[in-house]
């Protein structure tokens, strides 16, 4: 593929997805990676796209503080946001009491318990969870709690009264949506009154799952959630490369990697 077709399909992946990777990229093109920092650097030179953190975004995309509706995150990775739901459904037991947090990942989580044999207690605070979950509850198939708060556009519940509840509460698990984890940052969300939410769910959890695509890898959001190694479990697909399963292998409790038919 000649150097201005690479760069066009750059530009093309950038705007389908927001945020593209240098080591996607060199995958996808069968190319070095130094060749793809060069098509970036072209790219970033005409104003087409900004560098970030291991890639590139379209300009004022990339911000750590941009956050994105659930709408529009709903259609991005959907095969590989429901095989990282299926692995992590497989963790859920009957009569346990389970967190899940907001997340597009998350949500097809709860939609795939919702059609699950399982009597257990799910605490979320994200308003499209709880309205998979709702009816399931209503038939007396175990029970939802919705805690209250301010309504993010991802529509997560967040601030003082959603962390006063998760304050109060002992989970077995808590499935973590994130907005991006990095080598150094850690877990993050743009937004500062989700991550303090997301802390006191940590909090109330005995073990973290977290939920991550592997365009999750290198996004890194203006807050911390929480460090690498505060996830027991993190649930990615075989899109994520090679470094960043390392890196997770070394530092989380465990790296479960699932098959997608999503990868390019």
């Amino acid at each position: 593929m000649l150097a201005a077709a690479r760069q066009s399909a750059i530009v093309t992946r950038a705007r389908e997805r927001g945020t593209v990777r240098v080591t996607e990229l060199a995958s996808q093109f069968g190319v070095s990676e130094m060749t793809v920092r060069r098509d970036i650097d072209v790219l970033v030179t005409g104003g087409l796209l900004e560098r970030v953190h291991g890639g590139a975004t379209l300009p004022g995309g990339g911000l750590s503080t941009d956050e994105p509706g659930f709408e529009s995150k709903i259609v991005r990775e959907e095969q590989e946001k429901l095989a990282i739901a299926r692995e992590a459904a497989s963790l859920v037991r009957p009569g346990s009491a389970i967190g899940i947090s907001a997340g597009t990942t998350t949500w097809r989580l709860a939609s795939l318990l919702s059609n699950a044999p399982l009597d257990c207690t799910v605490v979320t605070n994200s308003v499209q969870v709880a309205s998979v979950l709702f009816p399931r509850a209503g038939n007396g198939q175990g029970n939802v709690i919705l805690t209250g708060g301010e309504r993010t556009p991802s529509d997560a519940l967040v601030g003082p009264i959603a962390i006063s509840a998760l304050r109060q509460l002992h989970l077995d698990y808590l499935f973590l949506g994130v907005h991006g984890m990095d080598e150094n940052e850690g877990f993050t969300t743009p937004n500062l009154l989700e991550a303090e939410t997301d802390r006191a769910f940590v909090g109330a959890a005995r073990r973290v799952v977290v939920l991550a695509d592997h365009t999750k890898w290198g996004t890194v959001g203006m807050s911390t959630i929480a460090e690498l190694h505060e996830a027991a479990v993190v649930i990615s697909d075989d899109g994520l490369s090679k470094h960043a399963q390392e890196v997770l292998s070394a530092r989380a409790g465990e790296l479960r990697i699932v098959e997608s038919k999503g990868k390019p």
